[in-house]
């Protein structure tokens, strides 16, 4: 009986790293998705998703943007991605672009196409146009409502918590 035993325990080890790998594995290759994904578009945020209702009726609040970010400048009606130090990037159109002579640089000022004023007061206090260092990427496609999920287990964490321990109760508990 002893024998049996341990090949059991044996085998029981083995199928424990065998899930501990498997885990692994699909964490590094979701990162590895998103580094190339990185590299390919230009921007250090491929995807985001809208998270109000400023940019209604052309994306709704949940809607998930794939960017991209080129050398090209930026122009008037594009939609754009900036983060000017804030902690959530801003999902709005370019309404005006003032090009300085002698540089590459441009004074952007964008607006939501569901609001009355201009940016200018989500701005830095010191700033009166947005500095096109602060664009992270243009929108070039976008998938309606998906991005509700990450909304959902942003707004109510208990959610992410649930939905994280049973994905990984799945994987303990599944025998291959």
């Amino acid at each position: 009986m002893g024998w049996i035993e341990e090949n059991m325990k044996s085998t029981q080890i083995r199928q424990i790293l065998n899930q501990a790998f498997s885990l692994g594995m699909i964490i590094a290759s979701a990162l590895m998705i998103w580094k190339g994904l990185i590299c390919i578009t230009g921007t250090e945020s491929p995807i985001v998703v809208v998270l109000t209702g400023s940019m209604e009726p052309g994306f709704k609040r949940g809607d998930i943007l794939f960017l991209y970010m080129n050398k090209d400048p930026v122009r008037a009606g594009e939609i754009v991605v900036f983060n000017d130090g804030r902690d959530i990037p801003i999902v709005h159109r370019v309404i005006e672009v003032h090009e300085r002579q002698g540089t590459k640089e441009a004074d952007i000022l964008t607006k939501g196409d569901a609001n009355n004023m201009d940016d200018r007061i989500l701005y830095t206090s010191s700033q009166r146009w947005l500095r096109q260092k602060y664009i992270m990427g243009r929108a070039v496609g976008f998938l309606p409502y998906v991005g509700w999920v990450t909304i959902i287990m942003t707004e109510m964490p208990i959610i992410k918590y649930i939905l994280l321990s049973a994905l990984g109760l799945l994987v303990i508990t599944s025998k291959e």
